[in-house]
């Protein structure tokens, strides 16, 4: 049996408005936990991908390498990898790259499911940009 945490990278509720400095501060935090994880012996640590305004994980990989360059023991994987959202090949790539980063064996969760809500600021800034 293994015994980890899946988890978002999410601003803190004092970071509404918050400045890149807060936003910096909050994913420090995240890698901290991941390194804490990490020390007490947990087994997987997961940190999913959201495309929205309130979290910081549009690039979840980047966020595990950042992880993986300083823990020993813990596995890393993807708790939601937005296949909708990417090039299937680059998601491969960047996460490919990630497991040679990685000390132990990087895993990625695949599920289906998507939400179009996240995506309709973006699309209306794309018809602004257009004029």
């Amino acid at each position: 049996m293994e015994i980890g945490i899946d988890s978002f990278a999410k601003k803190t509720q004092t970071n509404e408005g918050g400045t890149v400095q807060d936003d910096a501060r909050a994913m420090s935090e995240l890698i901290e936990r991941i390194v804490q994880a990490d020390k007490v012996g947990l087994d997987v640590f997961g940190i999913g991908e959201h495309h929205r305004e309130e979290f910081l994980d549009s690039a979840a990989h980047n966020i595990l390498s950042a992880a993986a360059a300083r823990t020993k023991n813990i596995r890393l994987t993807s708790a939601v990898a937005v296949i909708s959202a990417m090039d299937p090949v680059r998601l491969f790539q960047n996460y490919a790259t990630l497991d040679l980063i990685c000390i132990v064996t990087f895993a990625i969760t695949k599920k289906k499911g998507t939400q179009r809500v996240p995506f309709k600021k973006q699309l209306l800034m794309v018809q602004l940009d257009s004029r």
